[in-house]
């Protein structure tokens, strides 16, 4: 029995009476069924879940502000539990790597939920304790708009009927109309488009149905549109495959930017490639898991740290892939030429230190003010990791060699 199946048959044990007249809901439903349409998301990553949505009635289901409930944001977002699901793995896209694509050589059962359906576990489950929020994707008929529009009225029954205001995040189908994606900014709390490559090239290679411009991109610059009129509470995010076409971290990076500055992206999230079974797709290798941790050090970089894009294509090397080293020790290796002292460097000066994040920087700069840095235990207790930081730093007048550094370095 798989962990969503286990909790699908502890809900079952357990009568909700808030609910109504329906007993347990679960009785006349597959859980294979449920299984298999959670498992169909296992790849989509959501970890990020800030909001700046408020809830201003008081019979309410989940409001992910009020403190005292288990859906409490942070301002930069935390990981909470979530109902990952696909309202159908039905598809007729052609996606090399997916076990939903109608190249799909293995055993497959399709399923679909009734929105009611989907509406009543989601509640079940939230009132059981089980999750605080709904992750709401789906496979893609010949009609993506029919399938959203389904997907839509869950949410309606959702917060209609059971008065849920839970988080939500749902993923948007490519090709659907601007109307049906307005509509579901008006009850989500996220939107997201796989945009899964690059650019449009490296798309074609894994898929003949998809159109990277108009499917997807086009559907970024409409979420775009309804997050400028503040019509989204946290925003849009998206996703990309890493290594199943080829594609150099560079080529990653390059669209890293784009989805920043020109979509104004909440996250890009990163997932390695890795095979399955059955698809046009099977006999290639695995990615490193290395791989997508860099990518994520290097987006983090640029998102929180706010390197340049010159700074960080230090780390890149001449084929545009980085190595399995922290990119930030690897722009210091190459850039700091001297030590730098705590006690009158500038705060973005410290950030480019190895060992010194945004948080103990702004401590550096407000503790100098009255006191004098002269060892490493203060920066220590400023949250430094001093192993990383003192190699590079000039502490009491006293600095390590250009070799101690760069032997330290190599141990990180």
């Amino acid at each position: 029995m798989t962990s969503l199946e286990k909790i699908v048959h502890l809900a079952t044990q357990s009568e909700y009476d808030c609910i109504g007249d329906e007993g347990k809901i679960f009785e006349n439903i597959d859980l294979s069924k449920i299984d298999a349409l959670g498992q169909g998301t296992k790849h989509d990553i959501c970890t990020s879940s800030s909001t700046r949505r408020v809830v201003d009635q008081n019979e309410v289901l989940g409001d992910v502000t009020r403190s005292g409930i288990c859906h409490s944001f942070t301002a930069n977002g935390r990981c909470i539990s979530m109902f990952k699901t696909l309202f159908t793995n039905y598809c007729t896209h052609d996606c090399k790597y997916c076990q939903n694509s109608t190249d799909y050589k293995g055993p497959k059962s399709i399923y679909s939920y009734t929105p009611e359906e989907l509406a009543r576990i989601t509640i079940s489950l939230y009132k059981g304790n089980y999750i605080e929020g709904l992750f709401l994707s789906s496979g893609v008929s010949s009609d993506e708009d029919l399938i959203t529009e389904k997907m839509i009225e869950t949410l309606k029954i959702l917060n209609d009927k059971y008065n849920f205001a839970g988080y939500v995040h749902f993923k948007v189908l490519p090709g659907v109309s601007y109307e049906y994606i307005k509509q579901v900014s008006e009850m989500a709390d996220r939107l997201s488009v796989n945009i899964e490559t690059p650019s449009k090239s490296y798309l074609s290679e894994l898929s003949s149905t998809k159109n990277y411009v108009n499917d997807i991109l086009k559907r970024q610059h409409y979420i775009k549109k309804l997050e400028l009129k503040k019509e989204l509470p946290a925003g849009q995010t998206t996703q990309l495959v890493i290594g199943a076409c080829g594609e150099s971290d560079f080529d990653i990076f390059k669209r890293t930017l784009k989805e920043y500055n020109e979509m104004m992206l909440k996250r890009v999230y990163y997932s390695v490639f890795n095979p399955i079974t059955a698809t046009a797709l099977e006999g290639l290798s695995a990615q490193p898991t290395w791989r997508e941790h860099r990518l994520y050090q290097m987006d983090w970089l640029y998102r929180v740290y706010k390197f340049s894009e010159n700074e960080i294509k230090i780390a890149f090397d001449e084929d545009g892939f980085l190595n399995n080293k922290d990119p930030k020790l690897y722009i210091a290796l190459n850039t700091l030429d001297s030590s730098i002292d705590p006690n009158d460097a500038p705060y973005d000066e410290l950030l480019r230190v190895p060992g010194i994040g945004p948080k103990s920087a702004y401590r550096i700069v407000n503790y100098r003010k009255k006191n004098k840095i002269y060892k490493r235990e203060q920066l220590l207790n400023l949250g430094v990791r001093v192993k990383n930081a003192t190699p590079f730093l000039k502490i009491n007048g006293g600095e390590y060699p250009r070799l101690d550094r760069w032997i330290e370095c190599q141990t990180q």
